[in-house]
């Protein structure tokens, strides 16, 4: 994988399983892919330290006081979470940042979630899988597919959708994980209303050909 470069970055829970089983889950693997998007390791577990010795304070404050410490090595361009698997569109600020990025926050997340669920063994299926995104024509595409993808599977409205960065596309929500990133996207519409509009042309077309994993996944 290249600096600089885009790629759409997928997988699966291990025999299909469910990976994301209520809100805690979903909200634990987001302030993963937050807080160990970093060249530094370790700020999770000063987050809970902090939180720790700070009760009331939030992860505003703790953002700001590490922020000039921060060294990324990805950009989070748009995610989703489905129950069963993600999808996320990074692209490559460092050196094998991809690669560390994701093995960081796979790892994280499997000891989380198999203490608590007090099970064993692999969560995912394998390592993650990954395509180079080579064109804009192809980013704009993918982002669509990412972003909505809750609504492409009929599950939840993309705009509604808690675990995928649409509405922060759409300016309904804000997060740190995707605060500048989007303009990529953003900046080749005249506004977020375009891109919404663009968006629900392209769910509509994903459906109609019964678009699945098997469209972007291969």
């Amino acid at each position: 994988m290249a600096n600089g470069e885009c790629y759409h970055v997928f997988n699966r829970g291990v025999d299909k399983r469910e990976v994301f089983a209520d809100v805690k889950d979903y909200e634990r693997y987001l302030l993963s892919m937050l807080l160990m998007n970093d060249e530094q390791d370790g700020l999770m577990i000063r987050w809970r330290n902090f939180k720790e010795s700070h009760e009331n304070a939030s992860l505003d404050e703790f953002l700001r006081l590490n922020l000039s410490e921060r060294r990324p090595m990805v950009e989070i361009i748009a995610y989703c979470c489905n129950p069963n698997h993600y999808h996320l569109i990074l692209k490559q600020l460092r050196e094998k940042g991809i690669e560390k990025f994701m093995q960081r926050i796979s790892t994280g997340y499997t000891m989380y979630f198999n203490e608590r669920n007090k099970r064993s063994g692999s969560l995912f299926q394998g390592r993650f899988k990954s395509t180079h995104i080579n064109s804009d024509e192809l980013l704009l595409h993918l982002s669509v597919y990412v972003n909505c993808n809750s609504e492409i599977h009929g599950m939840e409205k993309s705009e509604k959708y808690r675990w995928c960065s649409f509405p922060n596309y759409m300016g309904t929500r804000k997060s740190d994980i995707i605060k500048v990133s989007k303009k990529i996207v953003l900046d080749q519409f005249t506004d977020a209303d375009a891109y919404r509009d663009f968006s629900v042309s392209y769910v509509k077309y994903f459906k109609d050909q019964k678009a699945d994993e098997k469209t972007f996944l291969e």
